[in-house]
């Protein structure tokens, strides 16, 4: 087994896929930046002027209709589920690779966020959330793709922890930049943070241009040479040349085998054989971030705090987001030293049953007083700690590593749909529950995200395996014998074992008939 180990080389030699995957994580800051940003303005007097109306009994003076609320926070969900109708077929295409897939979310962007700033009426406003929830279906699942396929094995949770990462770091700057603006007089208030959205769809779309294409998606359509090519650009010296073969054969075999099983990618497909149990994990670990009552704070967290009775609720979220960042980096570190997917997901989603259940039982006991504000505040920023830097960070890589090669856009198109079709409900129905002139529930709305989170945690101790280390052919090898949860991390795998002795000359003449086949096709 040493032999095998011997791929995974020191941190160190592996900057430049650390930093391409860095970069390729820019698409979740988008996301990040714009929730927070669309958060906030829901509790800005300059964006409250224009979409809202005076109420000198609120603590701003303004408020917003539940409806327009639901609408404005809503609608980034409706085009999320729309794109991911696109984004399930586009690998189809010849011209429909993950760097493609960038391009095309950057289009859309760019026109969503202008009419967002363009337009003084709620339907404009929603039309824009629409379309920049289209693009963030475009770069959620091309991105997050993008990095599983590209990273090595053993820092895939490294890199899935750093696409993870971004949501806080872009929601900590979509807050910085609001608080910067909220003084500002009339709309450029909210339009100046809006403006700002054009940053990470520009850097990602130049980005693409200088990067290689995924290496398994090269594959998949037989370009052999090319995927040779992006395999060793991405890895950049960091493997020997056996080595670099040894992985590159692993994949070539892996490809292989999925093809001869079946040709092209069906919904069908998705829910049939052993792909039915990898995507109900993939669909059910995507769906652990809206049962945790992440989408609550992302969506209404500054106004929350606001109704909450916290003095400053900018501030707040600002400090919010920084214990995410924190507890996110630590997590990362813990991925990469000690601990597997497993023990970090438990752990973060413990966490979240325990935070929602204490800011719920303040929130019940002394509604609406200073010590109950106190409460949320500090089991929030727990909960940022503990959840989004545990569970929440590693559930991106673990949505991505979970599918096949040849159904894992699929797989995460739909997951993704399923999320936001959730997402949209909570969207949706929050304000009812959290708004003055609705129920009016204040932090006992917590209650309900402590249940759903023990559901998360039945759901993650029963069905859900440790694959920190595996290659994502050895992932596919695991799924397809059956191996059940419990053995996941321990069973020996086949294919890498292969992979070895065909590089290492035990077995040439497997070595000249896969060269022969993919040039082949490639031809």
């Amino acid at each position: 087994m040493a032999a095998l180990n011997a791929r995974d080389t020191p941190f160190g030699r592996n900057l430049r896929c650390l930093l391409i995957c860095t970069l390729m994580s820019l698409a979740n800051a988008q996301y990040g930046y714009d929730t927070a940003v669309i958060a906030a303005f829901q509790a800005m007097a300059g964006f409250l002027q224009v979409f809202g109306y005076r109420d000198a009994t609120l603590k701003a003076g303004w408020g917003i209709d539940p409806t327009h609320q639901q609408l404005i926070t809503s609608f980034l969900n409706v085009g999320t589920m729309i794109g991911v109708l696109f984004t399930a077929h586009f690998p189809r295409w010849r011209y429909g690779g993950r760097r493609q897939g960038i391009w095309v979310g950057t289009v859309i962007a760019f026109v969503g966020v202008g009419v967002q700033m363009g337009t003084d009426k709620i339907s404009g406003v929603c039309v824009g959330r629409a379309l920049v929830g289209v693009s963030n279906a475009f770069y959620i699942t091309f991105a997050n793709t993008y990095v599983s396929e590209s990273a090595p094995r053993h820092l895939r949770g490294v890199c899935g922890g750093l696409f993870g990462i971004m949501p806080t770091i872009g929601g900590m700057l979509g807050t910085v930049t609001v608080y910067l603006a909220k003084g500002v007089e009339g709309k450029v208030c909210y339009q100046a943070p809006l403006a700002c959205l054009f940053f990470f769809p520009t850097v990602l779309a130049v980005t693409a241009f200088f990067i290689p294409e995924s290496p398994r998606w090269l594959l998949m359509k037989s370009r052999t040479k090319e995927a040779e090519s992006a395999l060793r650009t991405l890895r950049g010296g960091s493997l020997s040349e056996e080595l670099l073969q040894e992985e590159f054969v692993e994949m070539v075999r892996g490809i292989e085998l999925e093809k001869a099983i079946a040709v092209g990618a069906t919904w069908k497909e998705v829910f049939e054989g052993a792909n039915l149990r990898r995507t109900i994990i993939c669909v059910g670990v995507y769906c652990s971030r809206a049962a945790s009552g992440l989408w609550v704070f992302i969506a209404y967290g500054t106004y929350f705090f606001q109704q909450a009775g916290v003095a400053d609720p900018f501030g707040m979220s600002m400090y919010t987001f920084a214990a995410g960042i924190i507890g996110t980096v630590f997590a990362i570190w813990c991925s990469y030293q000690y601990l597997g997917r497993r023990p970090m997901v438990l752990f973060g989603t413990v966490g979240a049953v325990i935070s929602m259940f204490a800011a719920a039982l303040g929130g019940t006991i002394a509604p609406g007083s200073p010590g109950a504000a106190k409460n949320f505040m500090a089991w929030n920023v727990i909960y940022s700690v503990v959840y989004g830097g545990f569970a929440a960070t590693i559930a991106w890589p673990i949505t991505a590593e979970i599918p096949s090669s040849r159904l894992r856009v699929l797989t995460l198109s739909i997951a993704t749909g399923v999320d936001y079709i959730l997402a949209w409900l909570i969207a949706f129905c929050s304000p009812y529950f959290i708004n003055p002139k609705a129920l009016n529930w204040g932090m006992k709305y917590c209650w309900l995200w402590a249940g759903s989170n023990v559901v998360t945690l039945v759901f993650f101790y029963f069905l859900l395996p440790e694959v920190k280390g595996r290659s994502l052919e050895e992932i596919d090898e695991l799924f397809e014998k059956k191996v059940s949860v419990k053995d996941f991390a321990t069973y020996e795998c086949e294919c890498s074992k292969q992979a070895h002795e065909i590089v290492t000359q035990k077995k040439p003449e497997t070595v000249v008939t896969h060269t022969e086949v993919g040039n082949e096709k490639e031809d």
